[in-house]
């Protein structure tokens, strides 16, 4: 039988990520070979995403290439993928989640807290969802646009380039690429909330191909598919896209039997910020997605969003 092709942009990270499907699914018998696609956020390096057109930007030419045939299965980091796939495509499984949290990066040792940096302190991110969440919680810091891979955002931090004091990436990404001694501080995520499917991949297929479904079954893991399915679908029920300073997180720590959606959107200039939450229905979670996007909406989340 011939290999499965699993399509991947060329960053070191989406590397690691298509490596371990690959590996993973060698494991189970099942042969793949990896197909490396450039996309535009890939080549547009230099501009912060916010000022692009457009969604997905990491995503785009991927689906294209599966779309044709070019490859049978797209292997994302599940929080770059837009809620809505295009006709033809289907999210075929999840594998178990790393850590969803954010991690803050110093340039100096000793800070391992937002509340730590100095006064007026250049902190580094080019995530709307992160730099309105930071605003929020320490309005003197300087927000600087941020891009790159993981390492050279990381580098970039610790030789204090533009005068970098800090930096905000998340964690599950770090960790991947051994980079976790670089980590100041895990962040709880109730206080930065991160983007709703953050830490969990996305195997995306076309939805007549039984025999990808059937082999990447193999990987998927039910408990981060309905996590991710209820954060994706606060998400959507915001008509939020993948740039929008919505945030999204089941905390399985919460008292009681079950685990809680918790959802977030913030003010870009840190003005405002409204949250809610509602407890996980493991039989519904697009449904409790969906119930705490209209909390939030009645908080006025949209007007927010509408800015």
């Amino acid at each position: 039988m011939t290999p499965l092709r699993l399509g991947t942009r060329g960053s070191k990270l989406a590397l690691w990520q298509a490596q371990w499907v690959k590996a993973t699914l060698a494991r189970h018998g099942v042969d793949a070979e990896i197909v490396v696609i450039k996309t535009r956020g890939d080549a547009e390096v230099d501009r912060p995403l916010r000022e692009l057109e457009g969604k997905g930007f990491f995503t785009k030419e991927i689906e294209d290439a599966l779309r044709a045939g070019r490859i049978d299965v797209a292997v994302h980091s599940l929080k770059d993928l837009p809620t809505r796939l295009p006709d033809g495509l289907a999210l075929a499984a999840v594998p178990a989640r790393a850590s969803a949290a954010e991690a803050l990066v110093t340039r100096e040792s000793g800070t391992t807290s937002i509340a730590g940096l100095a006064t007026g302190a250049k902190i580094g991110s080019s995530s709307l969802r992160r730099v309105a969440q930071i605003r929020y919680l320490r309005p003197d810091l300087e927000v600087v646009a941020l891009r790159g891979n993981v390492p050279t955002r990381v580098q970039k931090v610790t030789e204090g380039r533009d005068g970098l004091a800090a930096a905000l990436l998340a964690a599950a990404g770090l960790d991947r690429l051994d980079l976790g001694g670089r980590i100041a501080a895990r962040l709880d995520p109730l206080e930065i909330m991160p983007a709703p499917g953050q830490g969990a991949l996305g195997l995306e297929v076309r939805g007549d191909d039984a025999r990808a479904r059937r082999e990447l079954a193999l990987l998927d893991d039910p408990e981060s598919a309905r996590q991710v399915a209820a954060e994706r679908a606060l998400l959507a029920g915001l008509e939020g896209g993948c740039q929008a300073p919505v945030a999204a997180y089941v905390d399985a720590r919460a008292p009681g039997p079950g685990a809680r959606l918790y959802g977030r959107v913030t003010a870009l200039d840190g003005s405002v910020q409204i949250t809610a939450s509602a407890e996980l229905d493991r039989r519904d979670p697009v449904a409790v997605g969906n119930g705490v996007a209209d909390l939030l909406k009645a908080q006025g989340a949209s007007r927010l969003l509408a800015r």
